[in-house]
């Protein structure tokens, strides 16, 4: 996916693509976070930042997976809700 097609989903579903991406950070984060919690060992000097401090850097490491998934699912999301689309005006000339 281009920057292109990722500027056209946000003209498209504006704040909807925000808030999913949004959802799937904080879902990474607290599943990061629960997993560390639980007897997940981290090593080396991620395992020293604490679980909030290294769920958070796991959660950096799969941002490219989010943003993908982010794209994924908005306009799928939007379809399940019926939200409408902005209309993106474009110029001929």
């Amino acid at each position: 996916m281009n920057l292109r097609a990722l500027k056209k989903l946000f003209a498209e579903y504006a704040s909807l693509a925000i808030y999913i991406y949004l959802i799937i950070f904080v879902v990474t984060l607290a599943g990061f976070a629960i997993a560390m919690q639980t007897g997940f060992k981290v090593d080396g000097s991620v395992g020293k930042l604490g679980v909030l401090g290294a769920a958070w850097v796991a959660t950096k490491l799969t941002q490219p997976v989010r943003i993908l998934a982010s794209i994924a699912f908005t306009p799928v999301v939007a379809r399940l809700f019926k939200i409408q689309k902005k209309s993106v005006e474009t110029s001929d000339g």
